[in-house]
C-alpha cells in the first residue's frame, strides 16, 4: 500500500520538477545558430493568441517569454526556439 502511494506521488511531482529550476528548462537539443530570432518567437507566440511580448531571455535551452494573455493575464511562457512549441506556460490569475 504505501509503495503504491509514493509511485502515485512520483508519478505526481517529478514531471514538475522538470522546471522547478529555470537553468534545467530543456527544450531543444539544436546549437543556438539553430534558432529562430527573438523576434520571430515574439511573433509566433502573438499568432498563438498572445499579445504585448515584454521581454523574451534564453533559459536553459528554451525562450523565456514573458507576455500577457488575449484576457491581458501576465504570462510566462516557455518556448523551444527551434519549433516555436509552447513547452510550459503560466499564467497569473
Amino acid at each position: 500500500m504505501k509503495t503504491q502511494l509514493m509511485l502515485t506521488m512520483a508519478a505526481v511531482i517529478l514531471p514538475g520538477l522538470a522546471f522547478a529550476d529555470d537553468d534545467n528548462a530543456s527544450c531543444t537539443k539544436e546549437p543556438q545558430s539553430a534558432w529562430m530570432k527573438p523576434q520571430d518567437a515574439a511573433a509566433q507566440l502573438q499568432e498563438a493568441g498572445y499579445s504585448e511580448v515584454r521581454d523574451i531571455k534564453v533559459s536553459g535551452t528554451c525562450y523565456e517569454i514573458y507576455a500577457f494573455t488575449a484576457k491581458h493575464e501576465r504570462a510566462e511562457v516557455y518556448m523551444n526556439p527551434v519549433t516555436a512549441e509552447i513547452v510550459k506556460a503560466e499564467v497569473d490569475d
